[in-house]
């Protein structure tokens, strides 16, 4: 898994127990998929479909650095679908694990797109192409 995203644990990100909001790490998650989805699928106009079970196994705390892992697992006919992992930075412990999240390909109307992508691509290697 590549951790691309890391994020600065501000006081404006603290719920009232001083811990990370699990509301705003999933805004950050949410954002990280679809930035990852445009860039693979080569199209902005994607959207989210599902986020499976989410697994907050230990929390963040203010000044702490975090990494968000996203991982794709399987490539639909419209769809990609991603695993996901969070840690602290410093000690790699992790924060969250979500097995899957799948973001879907739309045309121009907002309907269902067949991306016929197969593969994870790196920007680099459409460049050299």
């Amino acid at each position: 898994m590549r951790f691309h995203t890391r994020k600065w644990i501000k006081p404006e990100d603290l719920n009232p127990n001083g811990t990370l909001f699990g509301g705003r790490l999933l805004e950050w998650i949410d954002e990280e998929a679809a930035l990852y989805t445009i860039v693979q699928l080569e199209n902005r106009f994607i959207v989210t479909k599902l986020i499976t079970e989410i697994d907050f196994k230990s929390s963040a705390r203010q000044g702490d650095i975090i990494e968000i892992g996203i991982e794709a697992t399987k490539f639909g006919r419209s769809s990609l679908t991603m695993r996901c992992e969070v840690r602290n930075m410093m000690t790699r412990e992790t924060i969250i694990t979500i097995e899957k999240i799948v973001m879907v390909n739309l045309d121009k109307d907002g309907k269902a797109n067949p991306h016929n992508k197969t593969k994870v691509e790196f920007v680099g290697d459409r460049l050299n192409n």
